[in-house]
C-alpha cells in the first residue's frame, strides 16, 4: 500500500521523519544548507517585508533549492536570474497577496522568466506552508485521482487541493504533529526518494 492510501498516523509520521535524512543523501551538506534556508531564514525574511515579496537572489537560490530536489535545469535557472529585483518584487507581492486562492498566486508568480508553476508553488510552499504544497512529479505521481503530472497552474489546483485534503485528513487523525499541506508533500517526496 502506498502512503497516499496509508489512514494511519505511524507511516506518515516515519515519512516525514525520513525527510532531513533523505535531503542529505540526496544533495549532502549543501542540499541540507539550502534546504535550512528555504524552510528557515526565507520564510522570516519575506515576512518581515510589507509587503510580503522575494528578492531576484531569493527567487535563484529557490531555484536552486528546487532543482536540488529534482532535476536541474540550468537553462530554467539562468532565466530567473535574468528577472529584475523590481519585477520579482512585483510578480510575488501579487502572488503572496492572493493567499490562500491557489490559481491566482501561481499565475502571478509563474509571469517571470524561467518561473512555471512547480517553481511558483516552491514560493508559496515556503510561505504559506499551512496552505500551499509544493508541485513535483513525484509526489504527484503518488496521488492516483490526478492523472500524469503536468506544471500547469491548472493542474496545480488539482494537485493542491488533494494535498489539502490529505492535510486535513491527517490534521484531524494525527493531531500530535502539524500536518500542513507542504509537510504532507515532504512526506510523500521522502517516500519516493528513498
Amino acid at each position: 500500500m502506498s502512503l497516499w492510501e496509508q489512514d494511519a498516523c505511524e507511516p506518515w509520521d516515519a515519512a516525514l521523519a525520513e525527510y532531513p535524512r533523505t535531503i542529505e543523501a540526496r544533495g549532502g551538506e549543501r542540499l541540507h544548507a539550502l534546504d535550512r534556508w528555504y524552510h528557515e531564514d526565507l520564510p522570516a525574511a519575506v515576512h518581515a517585508r510589507k509587503p510580503a515579496h522575494l528578492t531576484g537572489d531569493e527567487l535563484v537560490q529557490l531555484v536552486r533549492w528546487k532543482m536540488g530536489r529534482g532535476i536541474w535545469r540550468p537553462n530554467n535557472l539562468q532565466l530567473a536570474a535574468t528577472n529584475s529585483d523590481e519585477d520579482v518584487a512585483a510578480a510575488t507581492r501579487e502572488g503572496l497577496a492572493a493567499a490562500p486562492d491557489l490559481l491566482a498566486p501561481v499565475r502571478a508568480i509563474a509571469r517571470l522568466r524561467g518561473v512555471g508553476a512547480a517553481t511558483a508553488s516552491a514560493v508559496l510552499a515556503a510561505i504559506f506552508p499551512e496552505s500551499y504544497p509544493f508541485l513535483e512529479d513525484v509526489i504527484a505521481a503518488q496521488i492516483p485521482t490526478l492523472g500524469p503530472p503536468a506544471f500547469t497552474p491548472r493542474y496545480y489546483v488539482a494537485y493542491a487541493s488533494a494535498i489539502r485534503d490529505r492535510a486535513a485528513v491527517l490534521a484531524a487523525v494525527c493531531p500530535h504533529q502539524p500536518w500542513t499541506p507542504h509537510a504532507v508533500d515532504l512526506a510523500l517526496w521522502a517516500v519516493a526518494e528513498t
